[in-house]
């Protein structure tokens, strides 16, 4: 009887809820229909990854070939490459680009002058809203052999021009930076929200203890968003081999390809181009479960050393 009366009222205040949010529930309707029809939906043509697809015998008349395609990627000539290549981007970002955030947040947080800091947060924010075509027609700008400003100064040095966009060694550092410089602002945003929650009293106590700047960062302002930095270093290992396909296509040409041919733009070329769709399905579903099972154990390690975790 109880158990009733319980449904009973969890089914009205489910109705009252419906009807004084109407508006609410009709505009989650629109992306809540974007994330099923682009992100589940397609998840049942994972299959395609183990079959001979076509599209005239469709997902379940294609023929059944199991392993196949794996073991050909597997078996591909350049498959160190490409795992190489996207190890090395994706480390190189993580290492260079994952504290630059916190550490701007930190010198913000230490900015007293409001408008100059509203002003600094403002033109820090802006990068990130810039299309990725643009940031790399920029950097191609500015690093031209011939009209660059990097090369200007080269040559009024002494220097030889350098062609950047040619030469594989120059591909990464290109890369790392101008990732820095597009997201620096906006991935900060976490950080600062963090810095606001802690309170002011632990500062005050603090400097009546005789604690200066750099004593108050480390044992207060660093503590207090280690939950967050934890977090955010959990979901950026727990990707760690998806690299950006459209920054590294775009970067990408005939010359450099030793340094920029990353799984995501060979399984663009596989799919799209030569429309190898089985073959891409393949080699896209190894690289999904690789990082399901990386961030599977970064996130177990996590929770049993530092007690967060993502789940």
């Amino acid at each position: 009887m109880s158990a009733k009366i319980l449904r009973g009222d969890r089914q009205a205040t489910l109705g009252r809820s419906l009807k004084r949010d109407t508006a609410l529930y009709i505009m989650l309707l629109l992306p809540l229909s974007i994330a099923i029809i682009f992100r589940y939906v397609p998840i049942a043509y994972l299959g395609i990854a183990f079959e001979d697809y076509n599209f005239v015998d469709g997902l379940f008349g294609s023929q059944w070939v199991g392993w196949r395609w794996f073991e050909k990627f597997f078996g591909y000539r350049n498959f160190g490459l490409l795992l190489g290549n996207t190890l090395k981007i994706s480390f190189a970002s993580l290492i260079f680009g994952f504290p630059c955030p916190i550490i701007f947040a930190l010198m913000l947080n230490e900015v007293t002058g409001s408008k100059f800091k509203k002003a600094i947060q403002t033109a820090s924010y802006l990068p990130y809203f810039v299309s990725t075509v643009i940031v790399i027609g920029m950097m191609n700008q500015i690093l031209s052999p011939t009209t660059g400003v990097v090369n200007d100064v080269i040559r009024s040095l002494g220097g030889q021009a350098i062609n950047f966009n040619t030469e594989p060694k120059y591909f990464l550092p290109m890369y790392v930076v101008s990732g820095i410089w597009s997201s620096l602002g906006y991935s900060s945003i976490l950080y600062l929200s963090a810095l606001s929650g802690i309170s002011q009293e632990l500062y005050e106590a603090a400097e009546v203890d005789g604690a200066g700047r750099w004593r108050k960062i480390w044992h207060i302002t660093l503590p207090g968003i280690l939950p967050t930095i934890l977090i955010l270093l959990l979901m950026n290992l727990g990707s760690i081999l998806s690299v950006g396909f459209e920054k590294a296509y775009l970067m990408q040409n005939d010359l450099n390809l030793s340094a920029s041919e990353i799984i995501a733009t060979y399984v663009y070329k596989q799919g799209i181009i030569s429309m190898k769709y089985s073959y891409s399905a393949a080699v896209d579903l190894f690289q999904g479960v690789l990082n399901l099972t990386l961030i599977t154990i970064f996130n177990t390690v996590s929770r049993k050393t530092a007690d967060i975790s993502l789940w």
